[in-house]
């Protein structure tokens, strides 16, 4: 399955600009990722999340090797090659973000991960292309001409009910409770830190707040997408963002609407400070 859709890809050919190119190749790993889900079924969960990591890790960097051979690839299932830190363009890319929700059946908070950072300057960089598949959701969310527009607020909040906060269904911050107090604000839990992210960028949740046990490639792509949306992406104590670090664990993320970001960030600080 995976070598036919290689196969696929090279007949089509890939779209030359990053974001087009970014878009298609995490809707082609999505679509990789649905079959595989629909030939193996779910009886044994744990299977078909190792063959999905795997799978969609071969078949994108696979990919970026035949059509971007010169860029480097941060990717969470190939091993660190330390060489990408001099590098002027990474691929930091997630094959399968949301791994356990993938192997249930039945839930679509899962998600590709195709993030491009690219050095600006002699010791920065930035991140210039994202694309965040949804391929459960059958869309795709990036960068580019076909951006999303800049968000309203979720429907609840705009009716002059409660915020909503995404929030991880399984290894929620401590303080997120009682940060969610302080803001009057519900939590709204889910997979994917991509899918979650999505919700944000869509107007669903109102922001997404989320520290300790993330990576670079948990958040690069969904953060290019949001910052090309117009959002506030931070660091809790409002710093920005830094991608293609030595050491690739970014721990904790903030994304909100712009006009949320001071009243939310002095939350944070009162709670983590």
């Amino acid at each position: 399955m995976t070598q036919s859709l290689v196969n696929r890809a090279d007949h089509e050919g890939a779209p030359a600009g990053d974001a087009a190119f970014a878009r298609w190749l995490a809707s082609r790993a999505g679509d990789l990722l649905l079959s595989l889900r629909a030939e193996m079924g779910h009886r044994d969960m744990d299977a078909l999340r190792a063959a999905g990591d795997a799978r969609a890790h071969e078949f994108i960097v696979g990919a970026l090797a035949r059509y971007r051979p010169a860029d480097a690839v941060l990717s969470e299932e190939g091993k660190d090659d330390p060489s990408r830190l001099a590098a002027d363009r990474v691929w930091i890319v997630d094959p399968l973000d949301g791994t356990r929700e993938f192997g249930e059946e039945g839930r679509a908070d899962w998600a590709v991960h195709i993030g491009l950072w690219q050095r600006t300057g002699q010791q920065s960089g930035k991140l210039a292309a994202g694309a965040v598949a949804l391929p459960a959701q059958h869309r795709v969310l990036a960068t580019g001409a076909a951006a999303p527009p800049y968000p309203p607020l979720s429907h609840q909040a705009a009716a002059g009910g409660r915020l909503r906060l995404a929030a991880s269904r399984t290894r929620p911050p401590a303080f997120l409770s009682a940060l969610a107090e302080d803001l009057g604000a519900e939590l709204v839990p889910m997979g994917s830190a991509g899918a979650k992210i999505a919700t944000v960028i869509d107007g669903d949740v109102d922001a997404y707040v989320h520290a300790g046990g993330q990576y670079e490639w948990d958040s690069a792509a969904p953060v290019a997408v949001a910052t090309a949306t117009g959002l506030h992406t931070s660091r809790l104590d409002g710093s920005g963002l830094e991608y293609n670090r030595p050491n690739p664990l970014l721990a904790d993320l903030v994304v909100c609407r712009k006009d949320l970001a001071p009243r939310l960030l002095a939350a944070l600080a009162r709670r983590t400070g």
